[in-house]
């Protein structure tokens, strides 16, 4: 009995001395801290889904469960475009188009910049514009082409004025609510530090605002293709739009189908180049898609 005892005693010696000095405190297990960032940006991602849909198309296609004369195989199209582009009416229609749609971004562009300063720097500004602005806004442009068809005729210069008035709407709004949205505190920190008005645009209102306005011309960019598809239908004589228009007329899906496509690159490349130069731009800021 006597052996036994000591004999536990020891073991239980044994152990006390075996174990860590921190035994008593709780056990924390190490585990691999999961990043909560997307992760670094990924080359030519933005294509990853337009090309996953080219192969759902030509895979369809060659698979025989698209009706050729409703949509056509994706080389049939190509073809289509090549044809198009040696007789010279492609190079035509794109060039007519890109003209303007050119016109009409510069003319909202401007007009959506300089009213977004005005209503955002001044008291009196916003409550001329900016009530005026949100009531086109609730009309429907593309509803004034009657109207302006009977002020400005209906020749090009009503297409371009329809454009610009699509295009100036996103810019407004967004360029106005970043001016709005700039913290007061740099405001009163410009008003201590002296700022004159010139220094006070170029550090504090320029700075606050441009990322509203990127994303303001990224919509403009777009709803300057989206106008021009429908306005190129109304009593054109050339252009993608009209091209389009005709080959309905002569049941050619395959020529209406080039010109969505040329439509869908002219969108995707001329936002990529928003993005780009917006990237470029606002190199300062630390945010997720940096």
């Amino acid at each position: 009995m006597t052996t036994s005892a000591t004999e536990k005693t020891a073991a239980t010696t044994t152990v006390t001395s075996a174990a860590p000095a921190n035994a008593g405190a709780p056990v924390r297990t190490r585990r691999a801290r999961r990043g909560l960032s997307p992760g670094r940006r990924l080359p030519a991602a933005r294509l990853a889904g337009p090309l996953v849909l080219l192969a759902l198309w030509a895979a369809a296609s060659a698979a025989g469960r698209l009706d050729p004369g409703a949509i056509p195989a994706p080389w049939t199209v190509l073809r289509t475009a090549g044809r198009l582009w040696s007789d010279g009416t492609l190079p035509t229609d794109v060039a007519t188009s890109l003209r303007r749609a050119a016109y009409g971004f510069a003319i909202g562009l401007g007009a959506g910049v300089l009213l977004a300063l005005a209503a955002g720097l001044s008291r009196t500004g916003e409550a001329l514009i900016d009530g005026t602005v949100n009531l086109n806004r609730a009309i429907p442009t593309l509803g004034l082409i009657p109207l302006f068809i009977l002020w400005l005729g209906i020749g090009e210069t009503f297409k371009v004025a329809i454009i610009a008035i699509v295009v100036y709407i996103p810019i407004y709004l967004n360029t106005h609510a970043a001016l709005a949205g700039i913290d007061t505190r740099f405001v009163e920190l410009a008003e201590v530090q002296g700022l004159s008005r010139y220094r006070f645009l170029r550090e504090i209102v320029i700075p606050g605002a441009l990322p509203g306005f990127f994303v303001g011309l990224r919509l403009g960019v777009t709803g300057s293709w989206l106008g021009l598809v429908v306005l190129e239908q109304i009593n054109a004589t050339s252009g993608l739009g009209y091209m389009m228009f005709q080959a309905q007329n002569y049941g050619q899906s395959d020529v209406i189908l080039v010109g969505l496509l040329v439509y869908g690159v002219f969108g995707l490349v001329s936002d990529s180049v928003v993005r780009l130069v917006e990237r470029r731009v606002l190199s300062w800021r630390r945010t997720l898609s940096s």
